[in-house]
């Protein structure tokens, strides 16, 4: 399914030759690194169809409306826009896509417009996307996705990650998705079962059946495969899970507590922690299964394990100082040494694709979500919830999701997200409780 779906993306880059011109120069953009102090209202109407058809995914005008509600729902939930629509909006014609007429639009700086065109039936869609300034009557930016029916949500996320690169500049993340822990029973004994759904929550699946406990997934860098841990009984199991063929093999077992695993950045090799007659150590062993190789030896809880996006370093967390603290080591386990030196302790550090900055969670008057430099410069907290941990990184390093849990016997997870201004927090959708998300690469 992946690869038809590839060759349909890039069938795409052809089709648009047809109705492609090279974008005016305009001055519309956002900040993404600092607070905003009001929001780019962007307009994102219904995408009008060239014909009315059925699909199986819907009509072709229901397509184009449900479109652009995914649109300007990714929009909004980036923090940096404030779109409207596409209800209540004034319709578009086919005609006016790639000619707008700015008098509807003065309210808005930014229009997107766009169409659907499809035969009917299993046919591939075509969905147009164009972003255009109000202001200056420029476009900005136009792009074309040939998908099936049942992937139009993927069209839609392209559409925003468009929109969102070319007013950032940055590199999108709408389209990639989230591998989490489903949790549902009791607080003390609860079915964890390993889930994936979009990064919006959408398209949500179960993976596991929760005869067995799993914990802390991760994707692979390719997209390909899922990596987490299993408990059942006394034996640990770390397994990878194929997401193609649903099928997954074991990587190595103990009946020692383990956990934690995490990919190297090739996909060779696998970071995973374990407990040896009291002492917890960082292991790493080759993806494809062996004898697992030791890369801490000190006495006390050293835990985690994230690679730098070259492969050089490993950033970790240990108690060897009396308290949880972060540390950095080169990739063989050689130069370990302390990064953390703020006040409470430092816990599940995830270092950012950008390679710019290390995530974590602060234990200090309760559990936050908070950012620093690989130096240990410039700390910041970014959310103040009653128990938020375990952050993880968007494809472009501008957005973390975590998951909080309200206090209490009867206290839930759930998803969260929150950017680096710490300003703009979302929760994400889950028909579960949820914990342990881990934000995968941006979708081939």
């Amino acid at each position: 399914m992946m690869t038809t779906l590839m060759r349909r993306l890039s069938m795409a880059a052809a089709m648009l030759i047809a109705f492609t011109a090279a974008p005016a120069l305009a001055q519309l953009s956002v900040d993404v690194t600092g607070e905003i102090e009001s929001n780019l209202k962007i307009a994102v109407p219904t995408l009008p169809a060239q014909q009315e058809v059925s699909t199986p995914a819907g009509s072709s005008s229901e397509l184009g409306r449900k479109i652009a509600e995914v649109i300007a729902s990714d929009l909004k939930g980036s923090g940096l826009f404030d779109p409207s629509g596409p209800g209540g909006l004034p319709p578009v014609g086919f005609s006016e896509v790639t000619f707008p007429r700015y008098e509807k639009w003065g309210a808005w700086q930014a229009l997107v417009q766009g169409f659907v065109r499809t035969t009917g039936g299993e046919a591939d869609i075509t969905v147009g996307c164009y972003l255009y300034d109000v202001a200056l009557k420029q476009e900005l930016t136009r792009q074309g996705y040939v998908v099936a029916p049942r992937d139009w949500r993927r069209a839609a996320h392209k559409c925003a990650d468009a929109i969102y690169a070319r007013l950032s500049g940055e590199s999108p993340f709408f389209d990639s998705r989230i591998a989490y822990i489903a949790e549902s029973g009791p607080k003390g004994n609860r079915t964890k079962r390993l889930a994936i759904m979009d990064s919006d929550g959408a398209n949500h699946r179960f993976i596991t059946n929760g005869q067995s406990i799993a914990l802390t997934p991760r994707f692979s860098p390719d997209y390909k495969s899922i990596v987490y841990v299993s408990y059942l009984g006394s034996r640990v199991r770390i397994y990878i899970y194929d997401i193609g063929t649903g099928k997954q093999r074991l990587v190595t077992e103990s009946s020692n507590p383990t956990f934690a695993p995490r990919w190297s950045p090739d996909g060779r090799n696998i970071l995973f922690s374990m407990a040896v007659a009291g002492n917890t150590d960082i292991y790493r062993v080759a993806a494809g299964g062996g004898t697992p190789v030791r890369l801490t030896n000190t006495p006390g809880i050293d835990v985690g394990g994230s690679y730098s996006p070259d492969g050089r370093q490993i950033v970790f967390e240990s108690d060897r100082s009396g308290g949880q603290q972060i540390y950095v080591m080169n990739a063989d386990g050689s130069g370990q040494r302390r990064i953390s030196h703020g006040g409470g302790r430092y816990a599940t550090p995830e270092w950012s694709p950008r390679g710019d900055l290390i995530a974590f969670t602060k234990l200090s008057g309760g559990f936050k979500i908070a950012v620093m430099t690989p130096a240990g410069d410039n700390e910041r907290i970014l959310t103040n919830g009653w128990q938020d941990e375990q952050p993880t990184w968007s494809p472009n390093g501008r957005v973390l999701q975590f998951f909080r849990t309200t206090a209490g016997r009867e206290g839930a997870s759930q998803v969260w997200q929150v950017d680096l201004t710490g300003v703009n927090e979302r929760r994400i959708p889950t028909p579960l409780s949820g914990s342990d998300p881990a934000w995968g690469p941006l979708l081939p």
